[in-house]
């Protein structure tokens, strides 16, 4: 496929039998994933189960299912696509999210699976009073999950509109609906239970399918990587500014280097504070099977993001930066229209049977962390904002299992909702977001409350809702939502959110470089300057956390 294909859908609408074989495979997959959650549902009894799925995984299993929640559409799709279409640029995306790990492995796994039970919160909230608490890092860890719920929404929609052939939104809209209908199944019928084995069988099949594409790609080019980057320099249109920082990210421009310094510490810090991540360390059996599992991950993300630079760059060099921006502007179907040429390319039965095994995988990837998603954030409102919030400890295991339950039919609705109006953003941007959020209101309180005596109520409720203001407020005020140009914005943004004239008042997309500083100083001044001290938890916090005494 030349550059010139600029307006030919990666299927064209007659090729029924193509189409036919796209969705054999996804109902497949889906048939497959609901079997496993419905087994699962049989073996959910307790709110242990529910939440933490008995504490019954091995650290391999574990490390797989982490691997499986982090490697989301964003990872496959998104980064992929920018590698396609920005270049050199992409790499902070992928280095970024793989450097986080060391701080969640160095900081919090091992202490965070000894001090609490279910959520992030019941760290938080060991020494300090409860309701507060309880309530900011609730609302937090709903506000994270739906931004990362958006992003693997989106990249469905994307998904399936490249595999009918159609660019239709009104196929994106309904996509994003059974998208959400399948994830609020998993994790009302399934529990963590259910929704760890969907993790495990995608983490298996996108290690797979990405393994194929890699070796098919560099095949091509006699496995020399330098071949392969020259020949995606060329065929991008940009020479060798393709293989040089500064097409996405602009070199030369104080604010765009800002920006993506804002975007990197974003990356790195913000792992350690994501609630679908951090819940995983409560379904191993203690906190040495949590750091092994951590291990695992590092290792099973780390090959992977060596793989999605070569996919990336092989869809730049086979399909072309045009044919990718054309079917989709934000680049998330660089991947599949990838697997498409490697079958055979346009047209052709091989094309189309492995494209529809690319975009099963990469379907399978985003079901498996949405699921993820709405779980951390249905029992953090099912235990922390309803159980000790609302009810104020006094609700049986029951309740709060049935609570969440209904938590995750109303958050997967908001979802919904909101990803229909966000489907023309790159899901890597949306991602990213998520991220800032989590290091900007999360990160701050987990780090404090684990290594500062002083540390305390007020601390806590001011710094999560200090840096998730800060964090949402930055991408209000920016790019994203606002378009217009100016001398410290020349390129505007076309694809602003609500207007494409008004100019932003912060040139930064990218909300980290101030929201985490915000963060952090909301929680140290709360601290500071509230009379409240807790000594006394913060010994027995420090015991539990380094030795698991008492841990669950």
């Amino acid at each position: 496929m030349t550059p010139s294909h600029v307006v030919a859908p990666v299927l064209a609408a007659g090729e029924n039998e193509h189409r036919t074989i796209s969705l054999a495979l996804f109902a497949v997959f889906v048939a497959i994933t609901l079997y496993i959650t419905i087994r699962a549902s049989r073996q959910t009894r307790t709110a242990a189960d529910f939440y933490a799925g008995g504490r019954s995984f091995s650290p391999l299993q574990n490390g797989l299912a982490i691997g499986g929640d982090y490697m989301s559409a964003a990872s496959f799709l998104g980064i992929a696509g920018i590698f396609a279409l920005s270049g050199y640029d992409g790499f902070l995306y992928s280095i970024g999210f793989l450097v986080a790990w060391l701080v969640a492995l160095l900081l919090v796994a091992e202490m965070l699976r000894n001090s609490g039970r279910f959520t992030m919160a019941d760290v938080l909230a060991f020494r300090m009073r409860q309701r507060p608490v309880r309530a900011a890092a609730g609302i937090s860890t709903i506000v994270v999950s739906i931004f990362y719920l958006l992003a693997q929404m989106v990249g469905a929609g994307a998904l399936v509109t490249l595999l009918l052939g159609t660019q239709s939104e009104a196929t994106k809209i309904w996509t994003i609906v059974v998208v959400g209908a399948l994830m609020i199944f998993y994790v009302t019928v399934g529990g963590m239970k259910g929704t760890t084995w969907v993790q495990i069988v995608k983490a298996v099949m996108l290690m797979t399918g990405a393994l194929v594409m890699t070796v098919w790609v560099l095949s091509k080019y006699s496995f020399n990587v330098s071949e392969l980057l020259g020949a995606a320099a060329d065929k991008s249109g940009k020479g060798t500014a393709f293989l040089e920082p500064g097409l996405k990210y602009g070199a030369t421009d104080v604010w765009s280097k800002l920006d993506l310094l804002s975007l990197g510490l974003a990356l790195v810090l913000g792992t350690a504070g994501l609630p679908h991540i951090l819940i995983r360390f409560y379904t191993v059996p203690n906190a040495r099977a949590a750091r092994a599992s951590v291990n695992w991950a590092i290792g099973i993300i780390g090959v992977f993001y060596l793989m999605t630079l070569v996919i990336g760059f092989g869809a730049a060099a086979l399909v072309g930066g045009k044919a990718i921006a054309a079917q989709d502007k934000g680049g998330n179907t660089a991947a599949p229209q990838l697997a498409e040429h490697l079958g055979g390319g346009h047209g052709s039965t091989g094309g189309a049977v492995f494209l529809a095994i690319i975009a099963a995988v990469a379907f399978a990837t985003i079901l498996a962390v949405v699921a993820g998603l709405t779980l951390a954030s249905s029992s953090s409102f099912a235990h922390d904002i309803f159980a000790n919030v609302i009810r104020r400890g006094k609700a049986t295991d029951e309740d709060e299992v049935k609570v969440a339950r209904w938590a995750a039919l109303g958050i997967g609705a908001v979802a919904i909702v909101l990803s229909i109006f966000a489907r023309g953003l790159n899901v890597a941007f949306l991602v990213a977001l998520a991220f800032a959020v989590a290091a900007s209101a999360n990160l701050p309180t987990l780090l404090f409350s684990l290594f500062w005596k002083r540390f305390n109520t007020t601390g806590a409720v001011a710094g999560i809702y200090g840096g998730l203001v800060a964090a949402v407020g930055v991408v209000l005020l920016s790019p994203i939502c606002w378009g217009g140009k100016s001398d410290t914005i020349p390129k505007g943004n076309a694809d602003a959110l609500f207007s494409t004239d008004t100019v932003a008042l912060i040139p930064l997309q990218n909300p980290g470089l101030i929201s985490i500083p915000v963060g952090f100083l909301c929680a140290y001044l709360g601290t500071v300057l509230a009379k409240e001290r807790t000594d006394t938890k913060f010994a027995e916090l420090e015991v539990r956390a380094l030795t698991g005494t008492g841990a669950h």
